[in-house]
């Protein structure tokens, strides 16, 4: 049995009247606990109120599936008041890393002290306070580094086949250019008239025009490549295959091959079919040079976004498009959009630039966009395991006549509009939505639907600080089955907060 002796050396129960010492001793339950054994685990209901007397016990929480040691309580402290206090699943686990002796009493005891005595009360929030501090501060900063490590794979994956492009284009050059250089160079000491020359330049010129500006569509070069591969056949060229491509993707036409060719059909060397091979070979350098600028572009462009998305080298406010940082979040995002989940985009562009914390504003539309492709796709492996009729199910069950299903493809829709003096930005899914019971909930800290482990709850509650103390603005929601939108007023007067602190109440 707990003595009063043992619950005193606590400063919190020194707060205490003697006699309730002596109650809380009477209603106390003893648990002990192995090294290793876990005394609650993150998600758990709430249980008592615990009072740990020996050893030494470590806080974890789930982050990617791995369990994050928090912090320690070691003996004499208390803990459990949390749940308690809020009736919420707990927050973290808790596990032995010694053997441990606690008492515990029920929650609604504790309630009871609590209630009864201010500086009791009073020490108890202060710990909570604390401990709440610390928690966050741990969440916010794996958010931060979890956020960080999504937009960098986003952008490695993003990054990686314009960057295989550019690779592949500049690792088959030097061979090409030598090759050219080795054709040039027969043909040159064969003293051809500078008329026929220019001819096959001409040729070329063409060719390098319609493979840079006017690209053949593939259905049309698959036709050209046929009726290449014929002729090229029919002419005697050895590896036709490897020249037809390249010649039709040049938009080059059989009869203008047979002009050109007309003095070398019978012509004992190489020349033969050399000038065949030239221009299949420029025309493959120059597809590869296309191809190698496009990626080089598209490289460019990332990083662009993510310097504009980050508005590195820039202070900490400044003057901003809201529709630049929307698009520079949905090209990082680009990875996580499934190519069957369309965007939609209503843009007011009369819309004045606004005085912002730019970074910060993006991490709310981040927050945002990520959230409603999550829900897109829990939405569409819903429809599609539903979809799927069990071989079990009865025939009488079938209607002989079902009406056909129409399902709406997965969309998220952004608008932005002028409202009165504010700017109104709408970020919608239509995902399941959001319960109606825990709407009203949404924005709470440490609230979150997901499983454990996969939500901190936090993100919504930073979206909610960032547009309220941070810009003076609002956001709401409005969902319900097949719509969900959050619905972000920024106002145009105001300046933004000097806070320094996003994450400030």
């Amino acid at each position: 049995m707990l003595c009063a002796d043992e619950l005193l050396v606590l400063e919190l129960f020194q707060k205490l009247p003697r006699h309730r010492v002596d109650w809380v001793c009477d209603r106390a339950q003893e648990l002990k606990f192995k090294s290793g054994e876990f005394l609650i685990k993150e998600g758990d209901p709430p249980k008592g109120f615990c009072i740990l007397l020996s050893g030494q016990i470590i806080v974890t929480r789930l982050s990617e599936g791995l369990a994050m040691p928090v912090g320690q309580h070691r003996a004499p402290a208390f803990f459990g008041e949390i749940p308690v206090l809020t009736d919420e699943p707990v927050l973290v686990t808790l596990q032995a890393l010694t053997d441990c002796l606690l008492y515990e009493i029920p929650g609604s005891d504790f309630l009871e002290l609590l209630h009864e005595c201010r500086d009791f009360e009073r020490t108890v929030f202060r710990v909570v306070q604390q401990r709440l501090r610390g928690l966050e501060s741990f969440i916010r900063s794996r958010e931060k580094m979890g956020a960080l490590g999504n937009l960098a794979a986003g952008l490695a994956h993003e990054l990686n086949n314009p960057a295989a492009a550019l690779v592949r284009a500049l690792k088959d050059l030097p061979p090409a250019v030598i090759e050219l250089e080795r054709m040039n160079l027969i043909y040159g000491q064969r003293n051809v008239e500078k008329d026929h020359t220019q001819k096959w330049l001409e040729v070329r010129e063409m060719g390098y025009d319609t493979i840079i500006n006017n690209p053949v569509n593939g259905l049309e070069l698959s036709d050209r490549e046929d009726q290449m591969l014929d002729w090229l056949e029919a002419y005697g060229v050895e590896n036709a295959w490897k020249l037809a491509q390249p010649l039709a993707a040049g938009g080059i036409e059989v009869e203008t091959l047979n002009q050109l060719l007309e003095r070398w059909r019978n012509d004992p060397t190489e020349l033969r079919d050399m000038g065949l091979r030239w221009l299949a070979l420029s025309f493959d350098v120059m597809s590869a040079i296309a191809s190698g600028l496009r990626g080089a572009e598209r490289i460019s462009d990332l990083i662009q976004s993510m310097k504009s998305y980050s508005y590195m080298d820039q202070g900490a406010q400044q003057t901003i498009d809201i529709h630049a940082g929307i698009e520079d979040t949905l090209r990082l995002l680009a990875y996580k959009l499934k190519p069957s989940i369309e965007i939609q985009r209503s843009y007011d562009p009369t819309l004045p630039k606004i005085l912002a914390y730019g970074s910060e504003l993006n991490q709310v539309w981040t927050s945002l966009i990520d959230n409603a492709i999550d829900a897109l796709n829990e939405s569409t492996q819903f429809v599609s395991s539903s979809s799927e009729l069990p071989d079990s199910m009865p025939a009488s069950s079938q209607t002989a006549n079902p009406k056909p299903q129409t399902v709406s493809p997965p969309t998220i829709t952004i608008c932005t509009a002028r409202k009165h003096n504010a700017i109104l930005v709408e970020i919608m899914d239509n995902g399941p939505g959001v319960p109606e019971e825990i709407q009203s909930r949404i924005f709470d800290p440490f609230f979150t639907t997901k499983p454990v482990g996969n939500g901190s709850g936090l993100g919504l509650d930073l979206v909610r600080r960032i547009i309220e103390n941070r810009h003076q603005g609002a956001i709401t929601l409005d969902s319900k089955p097949g719509m969900t939108c959050f619905m972000i007023c920024l106002p145009l007067g105001a300046s933004p907060s000097a806070s320094s602190d996003a994450s400030s109440k």
